[in-house]
């Protein structure tokens, strides 16, 4: 079903140290799967903050689902995955099965109780991650792969229309790194689910991802990730050597 989902017209960002985004503008149409890329201190981060509300938009503006971001209120229809490794507390005594069943009880009225069906979806959605063997495990007890798994599973409980992910596989190794992207395109793909997802790892986003937006505080470039290694203005940007190398072409 067509349609757009993520619109950023003229956005700019600033914080106390001066402008961290500047007239940024795009669109992403539903069923898309963006690699957020640039250099650290580019404002990935806040941008995707900006998208969500959680940061505040100076000028310019955004909508989701064509709905301008101050009247949004249907957030059921986003997932979101921040930096969170960071934010887990490791002695929280909650098993996966329980943290993902917050997602779910988002929805529900008081009281909230998850019912038959839902734990039900839960063990299929992790049986589907393949993460079923960690179902039953303390959330502490978990690798980071592992807590990846389990906190990506939380975000698409809900069959979210649209998945924002924050530098999801910045505290991974590669090979689990390359499965964790592997999975979020099985995701966009076989859910038709929107994704935005931040990292510095522009090479391997590319080889998954259908359109990459390189940003550096503004737009440099945005388009599929054929279209970045063919671009003679990216090119002239990083070097033809740094263009063959994000696009594995050395």
């Amino acid at each position: 079903m067509p349609g757009t989902v993520v619109t950023a017209e003229l956005l700019s960002c600033s914080y106390r140290e001066g402008m961290v985004l500047e007239d940024i503008s795009f669109q992403v149409q539903r069923g898309d799967y963006v690699g957020i890329v640039g250099p650290n201190g580019s404002g990935k981060s806040t941008l995707i903050k900006a998208l969500l509300g959680l940061v505040t938009i100076n000028t310019g503006k955004a909508a989701l689902f064509d709905i301008s971001l101050s009247d949004f209120r249907d957030w059921c229809k986003v997932g979101y995955l921040p930096q969170s490794l960071h934010l887990v507390n490791p002695v929280f005594p909650a098993t996966v099965h329980e943290t993902v069943g917050l997602g779910l009880l988002s929805l529900k009225k008081f009281p909230k109780r998850l019912n038959r069906a839902d734990n039900d979806k839960i063990s299929k959605l992790l049986y589907e991650l393949g993460s079923s063997e960690i179902e039953h495990k303390l959330i502490g007890e978990l690798s980071g792969g592992q807590l990846q798994r389990a906190l990506l599973a939380r975000a698409i409980i809900n069959d979210p229309e649209l998945l924002v992910l924050d530098e999801p596989t910045a505290a991974l190794d590669p090979e689990t790194r390359e499965r964790f992207y592997a999975m979020i395109a099985d995701i966009n793909r076989t859910r038709a689910v929107t994704i935005l997802l931040v990292t510095h790892d522009s090479g391997a986003i590319g080889e998954h991802a259908s359109k990459m937006l390189y940003l550096d505080k503004t737009v440099l470039f945005y388009g599929s990730f054929d279209e970045f290694c063919h671009s003679p203005e990216m090119s002239s940007l990083f070097g033809e050597h740094s263009q063959h190398l994000m696009c594995h072409r050395h």
